[in-house]
């Protein structure tokens, strides 16, 4: 009989600990969850769930303004063709050792002159870049051999450099209705198609 007691109280002592664990672990895996929750709703909430340093030394991509340039033109952005880098080099003049990355859209229809480059300069190329679409411009201005339909446009071309990054606009799409109104107004509405898209490049480099 006291055999029987003694074997019972074991039991009840080890189905006591054993419940006592459970309840242990019950208790501290809600804590634990928790704590990871305040962690990972804290990061968002602050930084987008990004360090900070990392954060901020994240940078636009190319095609992130390209797209920014796409979403304002709308329809009348007619440039459709990435240009490679050695034909960039060649047909520009901006050569390797003044830039880091570039994106050049053109046309595939060589009768269109809508383009769209932008270049982010090495440190202290800037100038070297700004010059080299300076003159690649002037030689369109220059050009007398332009169609008609042209040279309003290449007249209406932009160049903007915000901090490292040189911009060509020569935009526009269709002018030919336009042209029947003079070369003035051809340019002017080229002018604001320009500055759009200038203006959109601007905003998205400063997010």
């Amino acid at each position: 009989m006291k055999k029987t007691i003694l074997l019972l109280g074991l039991v009840c002592i080890f189905i006591l600990t054993s419940c006592g664990k459970k309840s242990d672990g019950e208790e501290t895996k809600p804590q634990d969850s928790t704590a990871n929750q305040t962690e990972s709703t804290t990061n968002p909430t602050v930084n987008g769930g990004q360090d900070t340093e990392t954060d901020s030394s994240n940078e636009v991509s190319m095609q992130d303004l390209r797209d920014a340039v796409v979403e304002v033109i709308g329809e009348n952005y007619w440039p459709d063709t990435m240009m490679e880098k050695e034909i960039f080099e060649d047909f520009y003049g901006v050569t390797s050792d003044m830039y880091e990355e570039f994106l050049a859209e053109t046309p595939m229809i060589g009768t269109n002159v809508d383009t769209l480059i932008i270049v982010k300069a090495k440190e202290g190329q800037v100038g070297a870049v700004e010059d080299a679409l300076n003159a690649y411009r002037d030689n369109l201005v220059n050009d007398t051999m332009q169609y008609p339909m042209n040279l309003g446009k290449i007249q209406a071309s932009r160049i903007e450099t915000f901090e490292n990054y040189v911009c060509f606009v020569q935009l526009g799409a269709d002018t030919t209705d336009l042209m029947e109104q003079g070369e003035d107004v051809v340019i002017e509405k080229c002018q604001e198609e320009n500055e759009k898209a200038l203006e959109a490049i601007r905003i998205a480099l400063s997010k």
